[in-house]
């Protein structure tokens, strides 16, 4: 839209336009059949029209390309583009030409004119060209602010100026979800949807990591010697619909063993998404950074380090469990170990672990078997007035680590007898 000052009388016309990129030329095709009134008249005229394609005249699209004829919309992400014209309409020579444009946008104004230097003179019938580029990384109402200052041949100096408005809408909708897993590992859902009119092909959509995380797309299916996008060779996004997206963070090494550092990290990384419209038009929209809910270990965690992944009926077996402290004081734990009727562990209960500083890990072997097979349902040593707490139980001013298997274990037994998967939680 094109606000203008009061009208007056001036030696130089400004032009300003979007440049954008053509669109395929669209026809409606109107048939009838042989036998209406009309007979072959509208195929005949469909042939012999040249925007058609040869040989498929009912088909909309056409091989010609057309120039937008109106402003469009303008999407965050992408470049705007204008061509800004200054022409001398009079028969004098004009001197001291400058042609300045700004971007006025909700929170900044910025200069996006390639020279800020003055033209000497302009004839008549001659002209100034200027194109201008800017990204857009805001919503909402922007006004490109155009100003020309010259001076006539009698020294007079004069200005104007011509202002337009537009309106930059948001191409997607994003949302996200953040999965804390035990390991320290989190696992990101990503749901995006196109809500322009038009279909989208998604180039690029990644996940920059903060700091302390590597990150691991899980958007493909590796097959042998080759990775298949699971979203298929075309990645093309329609409009209003929606794609999911998945990545794994686990923590850098120098940062995995500070239990304390990852429990209260929140800021997870940010999206980078790049994508093309009409004729490889292209976008480019970045997330602000990520943040998740800090994950409540409690004061105590247990994880498992180290777990096989079958085992023999009756037949003892190790495990590997790491206890980290993750309060700000130290723990005097004591270890108890609680027997079921299916699994039983081989060893003293009731001896002392010794003290574990903040923020310190203790790696802790362990042996135990099963005896019966099947599903177990109830974690062992852990009454059912207490399944679903804290895996540590605060006694008598120490703790006292009650263990269980989180993993899943395969119980087989010597012989003939058919195996079966036992979940031991």
């Amino acid at each position: 839209m094109d606000v203008n000052q009061a009208k007056q009388e001036h030696l130089l016309a400004l032009k300003v336009m979007r440049l954008t990129k053509p669109t395929l030329f669209t026809n409606l095709p109107v048939t009838c059949e042989e036998r209406d009134l009309p007979g072959d008249l509208f195929s005949q005229l469909m042939r012999e029209d040249p925007s058609t394609i040869k040989g498929a005249e009912n088909l909309m699209l056409g091989e010609m390309l057309t120039l937008p004829q109106n402003f469009g919309n303008i999407f965050l992400g992408e470049t705007f583009s204008s061509y800004i014209s200054v022409h001398n309409d009079s028969s004098q020579v004009v001197k001291d030409i400058l042609v300045k444009a700004d971007l006025q946008t909700s929170s900044q104004r910025l200069n996006l004119s390639a020279s800020n230097s003055a033209v000497a003179e302009l004839k008549p019938d001659c002209c100034i060209d200027d194109v201008i580029h800017h990204e857009v990384k805001e919503i909402g109402t922007h006004i490109l602010v155009c100003a020309v200052s010259y001076t006539s041949q009698y020294g007079e100096k004069l200005y104007f100026r011509k202002f337009f408005k537009f309106q930059v809408l948001k191409p997607l909708d994003v949302k996200t979800k953040f999965y804390n897993a035990e390991t320290d590992e989190v696992f990101l859902e990503a749901q995006i949807q196109n809500i322009t009119t038009s279909p989208m092909f998604m180039e690029k959509v990644s996940l920059e990591p903060s700091m302390m995380y590597n990150v691991t797309e899980l958007n493909t299916i590796t097959s042998r010697d080759t990775e298949e996008c699971t979203f298929g060779k075309m990645s093309y996004l329609q409009p209003m619909d929606t794609r999911q997206y998945l990545y794994c963070l686990k923590p850098k090494p120098e940062y995995a063993e500070k239990a304390g550092v990852i429990k209260g990290v929140t800021v997870i990384g940010k999206l980078d998404i790049v994508w093309k419209t009409n004729l490889g038009e292209r976008g480019r929209l970045q997330t602000s950074q990520l943040q998740r809910m800090a994950p409540g270990y409690g004061d105590i965690r247990l994880s498992l380090e180290m777990i096989p992944d079958t085992v023999n009926l009756e037949e003892p077996f190790d495990i590997i469990c790491k206890i980290t402290n993750c309060s700000e004081r130290t723990m005097d734990l004591v270890l108890e170990m609680c027997n079921t009727a299916s699994t039983h562990w081989c060893g003293t209960s009731g001896r002392k672990l010794g003290k574990l500083s903040p923020a310190a890990s203790l790696s802790l072997p362990l042996t135990l078997f099963s005896s019966v097979q099947g599903l177990q349902v109830r974690a062992p040593g852990v009454p059912e007035k207490d399944r679903g707490r804290s895996l540590f139980s605060s006694f008598c001013g120490r703790n006292a680590l009650r263990l269980f298997l989180p993993e899943c274990v395969r119980i087989k037994t010597q012989g003939h007898v058919s195996e079966e998967d036992v979940r031991v939680r």
